[in-house]
């Protein structure tokens, strides 16, 4: 009675910290996503993902204490899975990875004025995904964040706030 007892406080305490983590990592991103005037859709993206991965880890937590898997086989399971995500999803996890980087260091932000690849306009759209930027004449250009953040991009409206926060001079 009490190893099982043990088992139970020991599966409510790890799954508690993962919750934690999780909901601490969701309010950084998404602080960093508002700043960077991300759309409510990018915020929800990115608590699903959290909170699955944060499932993932609680479930594989029962599993081992309750005696069903070993550590030695999650971690041969998880290991296979994250490599065949990792290779099915390697241009969407690069784009994703790239974008959280550009709403981060807040090199681009809504309605600033950028010149990527000769095409030049207003960012209307930021997503984990890709950048939509509106030209003069109308048309919408939609670009991956990996190819937006290896550049060359020219913000001509973020000169001030940039020099002010990296003491550019």
């Amino acid at each position: 009675m009490v190893a099982i007892l043990q088992e139970a406080v020991q599966t409510v305490a790890i799954a508690a910290s993962a919750i934690v983590v999780e909901e601490l990592l969701r309010t950084v991103i998404s602080r960093a996503a508002r700043s960077a005037g991300a759309e409510s859709t990018v915020l929800r993206d990115v608590g699903t993902g959290l909170r699955l991965i944060a499932a993932v880890v609680i479930v594989s937590d029962v599993l081992q204490v309750t005696g069903l898997a070993s550590y030695f086989t999650l971690l041969t399971l998880s290991g296979i899975g994250a490599l065949v995500v990792t290779l099915a999803l390697q241009t969407t996890l690069s784009n994703v990875i790239a974008g959280v980087l550009l709403f981060t260091d807040g090199a681009t932000r809504l309605h600033d004025q950028v010149e990527y690849s000769g095409v030049k306009g207003e960012i209307v759209r930021m997503a984990l995904r890709n950048t939509w930027i509106k030209t003069e004449s109308g048309t919408l250009v939609v670009v991956g964040n990996s190819s937006l953040s290896n550049g060359p991009l020219s913000n001509y409206t973020a000169t001030t706030r940039l020099s002010k926060r990296y003491a550019i001079k």
